[in-house]
């Protein structure tokens, strides 16, 4: 059997093989501690608004066919197990507030009157929502005028 530096050669593609693997688990390792922190059902309302990308605008939607802003909430909240009320202004009126959002809470927007827009905190800045009629669901940046200018709040639903 050939040697390498007194390996036979059936034991360094082993070790290679060997080391393939910890790669692997290094990296899914990594995704794992980018998701600590988050109770299940935050993991689950993250996972069901990233599948919803895509999804054409639909006033009323509240299913992977079409979805308006609060549907996309409704939708992805129930697939985690939780209520909550139909429309951005009963979710922002009824759902319990806090200062600072985390991953997979719900932020509102409007005017100090009545909340007419809601999305799901992705995390890093970002926001996924269902923008408007002719669009898809998307996530989008929050550090930008529009959003700062018309937040109006974060609720947390969610363990």
């Amino acid at each position: 059997m050939p040697f390498i530096r007194g390996l036979p050669i059936v034991s360094l593609l082993t070790l290679l093989i060997l080391a393939g693997c910890a790669s692997r688990d290094t990296a899914l390792n990594e995704r794992l501690d980018d998701a600590q922190g988050l109770s299940m059902e935050r993991a689950l309302i993250l996972s069901h608004a990233q599948q919803a990308l895509g999804t054409p605008y639909r006033l009323g939607g509240n299913t992977g066919d079409g979805l308006d802003c609060s549907g996309l909430v409704e939708m992805v909240y129930q697939a985690a197990g939780i209520n909550v009320p139909r429309t951005a202004d009963q979710q922002f009126r009824q759902l319990p507030s806090v200062d600072a959002p985390r991953p997979g809470d719900v932020l509102f927007f409007g005017s100090r009157q009545k909340a007419t827009h809601v999305g799901i905190y992705r995390g890093n800045g970002q926001m996924i929502h269902a923008p408007g009629n002719g669009r898809e669901v998307v996530s989008v940046p929050l550090d930008i005028d529009y959003w700062q200018q018309r937040f109006l709040g974060a609720a947390s639903p969610a363990p």
